[in-house]
């Protein structure tokens, strides 16, 4: 058995020479890259690469060396599309995305939708975002906001995407890809919930509480110490308050926030009845042009893979190759393909950055569908 000195030294100096054939590699792939320009030919060309790839495969003998060599190839490979599509930029030769840069956005005077009714944690959202004079008009779903402002009837909307506690709002994440309408920034809002009821209501007058799924969910704790309650869903909160107060009925309470029953005039039963006493959700504010304000530091997008091993994480590699920070990873699943999925992520980075244009190339030209959803 050979000294673990020996063997060590002659990993060094076969590494050295993977080193320097890899260098050599990659300066061959710059000439293809070069020739593809000259032509305008694409950089993927995934029938080679899976050619290739079943090639090396087969001068294998065994199953472990047949994995290895397929997954450091795949690796090598990509890494050689990525230089490509530098090269592409750096030579101005690249698809700028279909946005307007725009020093600022003009708030005074703008149209504003949310969904709900008054004192909906939208239109608080709404408020802090836009001003506390800001009004807005409401409208009874997400879908009908995202409506208003793609038909010109509203200029921004104001939609949750996602909850500290009960996590994304699914449908919303749907619509973004359904509607031609872009992200231009986003509000965080503490949300407390407090259980309301009638004037002069006890705790144990309640029999039914109404409020939306997510809220119910997020003071799931509370309402299990109340299992004879029964629960009911509602689009909003605000709705719910409003039923409860034009109900009249003592038995009935709502979950909603503190200013919901000043506005209609219920009682505070109990404060703070969520699980997660520090409970958040990020609203994000949508309009119908596609524009983004010079210094936006947060871009969102989604896309669609194939269906086939590893496609995620070669998709994924584009962050890391272009020293991009991903903030937000979800998937939902895309409606008539059992068991594939659509993937959404927010990362840092403007639309103007050569880092950002490269990445978004290279997940333009790899997925089977691609989508900006906003920078802010």
């Amino acid at each position: 058995m050979r000294d673990l000195t020996e063997l060590r030294e002659e990993i060094d100096s076969i590494d050295s020479q993977i080193a320097s054939l890899y260098e050599r590699r990659m300066k061959i792939a710059e000439e293809v890259a070069e020739y593809k320009i000259s032509v305008g030919k694409k950089v993927s060309d995934r029938a080679r690469e899976t050619a290739k790839l079943d090639h090396l495969t087969s001068l294998m003998p065994t199953p472990f060396l047949k994995t290895g060599i397929y997954e450091l190839y795949e690796q090598i490979m990509a890494v050689s599309r990525k230089r490509q599509y530098q090269l592409m930029t750096e030579k101005g030769i690249c698809e700028k995305p279909d946005f307007q840069e725009a020093d600022a956005l003009d708030y005074k005077n703008a149209k504003t939708v949310f969904q709900g009714a008054e004192g909906a944690y939208a239109q608080l959202a709404l408020k802090e975002y836009f001003g506390a004079d800001a009004t807005g008009c409401h409208v009874e779903t997400w879908r009908d906001a995202m409506e208003a402002i793609q038909t010109g009837e509203a200029d921004y909307a104001v939609l949750p995407i996602e909850n500290s506690s009960a996590g994304i709002v699914s449908e919303n994440y749907d619509l973004l890809v359904e509607y031609d309408n872009c992200i231009v920034g986003e509000q965080i809002m503490r949300i407390d919930h407090a259980l309301l009821g009638q004037r002069g209501a006890k705790l144990s007058d309640i029999t039914d509480v109404y409020s939306h799924p997510q809220a119910l969910m997020q003071c799931s704790r509370y309402l299990e110490e109340h299992r004879s309650w029964e629960r009911h869903s509602l689009k909003n909160t605000a709705v719910a308050a409003r039923k409860v107060k034009e109900d009249a009925k003592i038995k009935e309470a709502a979950i909603a926030s503190r200013l919901t029953a000043e506005i209609y005039g219920l009682d505070v039963l109990k404060e703070c009845i969520q699980n997660n006493q520090t409970n958040a959700t990020r609203f994000l504010v949508v309009t119908g042009r596609r524009v983004f304000v010079k210094g936006a530091k947060k871009i969102s997008i989604c896309f669609e893979i194939p269906h086939e091993s590893g496609s995620l994480y070669r998709m994924l590699s584009h962050f890391i190759y272009n020293g991009l920070n991903m903030n937000h990873i979800e998937s939902r699943p895309i409606q008539g393909k059992n068991w594939e999925y659509r993937f959404f992520v927010d990362f840092e980075g403007n639309l103007g950055d050569a880092a950002v244009l490269n990445a978004l190339r290279g997940l333009r030209e790899e997925t089977t569908r691609f989508k900006i959803l906003g920078n802010y």
